[in-house]
């Protein structure tokens, strides 16, 4: 007889599923790498403190970009709920450290689409070409030599895809070794990011307010895909006007967003077809693939939108010989 085998190779890496949502979360109590977490660019810039059980941090513009980061398994856009916290404590923070480059370049902690952010070239500075970012960015002070004083900011910013910028500026000073706690809640409902942060020491009391960022205040504002979590650190290199030395520590991580597109899965022989069957999502599309050989893969199914429940795909045309199968969960 045939024998058929479906392989999911959609996972969510270190992700717990909670209520329809995952949850990645990070104390640095135990070493990050061991859950996930990998290092993109200068390994030098992070460093895991095994005293405090925190992650100290350098953003250095004078080097390559370079992330600390976790995959989340999953691709967002502007149709899905998301919720990141964190600590965040500074020591120094120094902007125009490179006197060609005056301007202040940012402290920066949240998603980015890992392929395009480590691509050559890449920029997130002043004449930044970056798309597809969802993060908390802070900018120290600085004096442009043409415009003079730029206060200190804090900036909750999406890009889209289409290279539109949504933004609340806010002059708010974080002083050089308090902590602080972070939190931002998207909604898609009504495409607002709310920031709220907490002065952690010496008093842990409100800190702000940060305006919210809507999406649809932002008229050419379409949409973003993200699939990794990271703590930034943006190089100068391509951007004639800012740059960036600090150095802090980072904690008490927390992202939740939705659970991975592909979840509780069947396969069987049904009325001659071979089916699989899972629990889908909308705005995702799902395609079966057949293998007989595990070095070519061919589609079963044309590309079959989700529906927030059970889906079934088919293959009407088996081969008669034993074949493999996985399903392909792509954000249109």
């Amino acid at each position: 007889m045939n024998y058929k085998r479906m392989l999911v190779l959609f996972v969510c890496a270190a992700c717990v599923s909670l209520a329809g949502a995952a949850t990645i979360t990070e104390d640095f109590s135990t070493n990050p790498a061991d859950h996930g977490w990998r290092v993109f660019g200068d390994s030098n810039l992070f460093h895991w403190n095994t005293t405090n059980q925190n992650l100290e941090v350098i953003w250095d513009s004078s080097q390559p970009n370079s992330y600390f980061y976790h995959p989340l398994g999953t691709t967002l856009g502007k149709d899905d709920d998301f919720q990141i916290s964190f600590d965040l404590l500074l020591h120094d923070i120094q902007a125009g450290v490179n006197p060609n480059k005056p301007d202040p370049l940012q402290v920066a902690i949240g998603f980015l689409n890992f392929g395009q952010a480590t691509r050559n070239g890449y920029v997130r500075g002043a004449v930044s070409n970056a798309v597809n970012v969802a993060e908390f960015d802070y900018f120290p002070y600085a004096v442009d030599p043409l415009f003079g004083p730029i206060p200190e900011t804090v900036s909750p910013t999406f890009i889209s895809t289409n290279f539109t910028f949504a933004y609340a500026f806010d002059e708010l000073v974080m002083t050089n070794e308090d902590a602080f706690h972070v939190q931002m809640t998207y909604t898609a409902s009504n495409q607002t990011l709310v920031t709220t942060m907490t002065l952690l020491t010496p008093t842990n009391e409100p800190f702000g307010p940060v305006d919210n960022v809507v999406l649809t205040d932002f008229s050419t504002f379409t949409d973003f895909r993200v699939d990794t979590f990271s703590i930034n650190s943006y190089s100068d290199i391509g951007d004639n006007y800012d740059s960036l030395l600090a150095h802090g520590a980072v904690d008490n991580l927390a992202i939740t967003i939705p659970s991975p597109p592909l979840s509780t899965i069947t396969a069987g022989l049904v009325n001659g077809s071979h089916q699989v069957q899972f629990s889908s999502r909308t705005n995702w599309l799902y395609t079966l693939e057949r293998t007989t050989d595990f070095r070519s893969w061919t589609n079963a199914t044309a590309d079959t939108p989700g529906v927030n429940g059970a889906l079934v795909l088919s293959d009407t045309n088996a081969p008669a010989s034993a074949a493999f199968y996985r399903v392909r969960a792509t954000r249109p």
